[in-house]
């Protein structure tokens, strides 16, 4: 078959679904399959260094064609910013992918819905079948969570919401919840397909914890290890990860390791400097509250700040992806963070990457949500209410009390990631629908 993919993330970004899309693409590429994946010029530096001055840069990657596009980029984008990315994303990539054979079949990854538009006006032009693949439902989880509460704009999302899903030949979606979401829209249920997220269970595997490069870069040697690595937006509760480092840091052999992206990094240094004068105030004042005399109360106040440790955290930037099973396997425990208002149907994508690398997890994540009910249902972790430090921290140190249960939560999670989320059997399902959608 001659796929078209339209994805807004692709390698070499390193977050998020980029890689899921990429491990996609190059999946079919090598069960014989001519794929062309459209996409922005991605504001890396590398890329923008190689594409400076071009609206459209075109490269084959481990077979696949990427055309990429110009599209209005900027660091901190306000509302106006958003609506241009979006068009200018519409126009340039609808004339670059011009630029090809006729394909057979287009699959679309969504959100932002504006890819949507293009790849279905491209649909109607080479009468071809075109594919949705939701990662999350928009605009409801925009509005649901507080980011998207102008009423036209809402409005003119969910009359794209509509037109797109009518105009989809087939809509693929995760999780169960997402199937209910689209029902209740009155999508019809023929329509929809649930494809699970996955993950690459050759190349991410369990490793052994030490010896382990990235824990003697970092110095965590002898350390037990607790890990978050990936996208931190807002919808993770930052906060949540600083209160608990904090509460944490009277353990010494304890380590909490964040990988993100640099600007989140920055704020939670912040948050953690504040969140330390915060603690320290109190424990001042519970101190001058103590009904003993003066000496033995500035004397404890120096006992505690000489044992305080100068730091538990340690913030990383992403690392490259080659490198990405050596720092999944340097965690005892890693870490799935959401807000209280997650809506129900999201599933992180780095679940199924946790549990294939054999590593206990502890999500903080709503009880009733989708990521919740697939740690339990694989035996892979603890979970422990959303936006609760104290529960997050006493769930970590359960763990590094009790050795045998974080390997027991590690072999279970690889278990049920290499049954259930393989890369493999995840080629396979999409194969069977687009041959499928080909031939009628």
């Amino acid at each position: 078959m001659r796929i078209l993919i339209y994805s807004y993330h692709y390698y070499p970004e390193q977050q998020g679904i980029a890689p899921l899309i990429t491990e996609l693409a190059e999946g079919l590429v090598k069960r014989g399959h001519n794929v062309r994946v459209a996409t922005p010029i991605p504001k890396l530096p590398q890329m923008l260094e190689r594409c400076r001055g071009k609206w459209f840069f075109t490269e084959l990657i481990n077979g696949v064609v990427v055309q990429r596009s110009y599209t209005w980029i900027r660091p901190e984008p306000t509302v106006l910013d958003r609506f241009l990315q979006a068009i200018s994303f519409t126009f340039t990539t609808f004339i670059h992918t011009l630029k090809g054979k006729r394909p057979d079949v287009i699959l679309i990854i969504s959100p932002p819905l504006s890819v949507s538009i293009p790849a279905i006006l491209l649909g109607w032009i080479y009468r071809c079948p075109v594919v949705l693949n939701l990662e999350d439902i928009f605009p409801d989880s925009a509005v649901h969570l507080g980011l998207l509460n102008n009423p036209k704009l809402i409005r003119l999302y969910k009359s794209l919401e509509k037109f797109v899903y009518r105009r989809a030949s087939k809509i693929i979606v995760t999780t169960e919840s997402c199937v209910e979401n689209l029902q209740q829209k009155r999508v019809r249920e023929e329509k929809i397909v649930q494809i699970p997220k996955w993950v690459d269970v050759e190349f991410i595997k369990p490793l052994p914890k030490e010896p382990n490069e990235f824990r003697a870069v970092h110095q965590l040697n002898g350390k037990f290890v607790v890990m978050y690595s990936g996208n931190i937006p807002l919808t993770t509760g930052r906060s949540t990860l600083i209160e608990t480092a904090v509460r944490l840091r009277y353990v010494p052999d304890i380590s909490i390791v964040i990988v993100g992206q640099e600007n989140a990094l920055i704020d939670l240094q912040q948050e953690e400097e504040k969140n330390l004068t915060h603690l320290q105030l109190e424990i001042e004042q519970s101190l001058e509250e103590l009904h003993v005399e003066k000496e033995l109360t500035l004397k404890q106040l120096q006992l505690f700040r000489d044992t305080w440790q100068e730091t538990n955290l340690k913030l990383l930037p992403f690392q490259p992806r080659e490198k990405l099973p050596e720092m999944l396997a340097a965690a005892d425990v890693a870490l799935v963070i959401q807000k209280s208002n997650m809506m129900d149907f999201y599933m992180p994508s780095k679940i199924p990457l946790l549990m294939a690398s054999g590593r206990a997890i502890v999500a903080s994540v709503p009880e009733t949500g989708t990521a919740a009910k697939a740690i339990e249902r694989s035996e892979s972790g603890i979970v422990v209410p959303p936006e609760n430090p104290n529960a997050l921290a006493a769930a970590i140190l359960e763990l590094y009390c009790n050795s045998d249960q974080v390997n027991m939560l590690g072999e279970k999670g690889r278990q049920y990631a290499a049954e259930n989320y393989s890369l493999e059997k995840t080629l396979d399902h999409y194969e069977r629908l687009l041959n499928n959608l080909v031939r009628i």
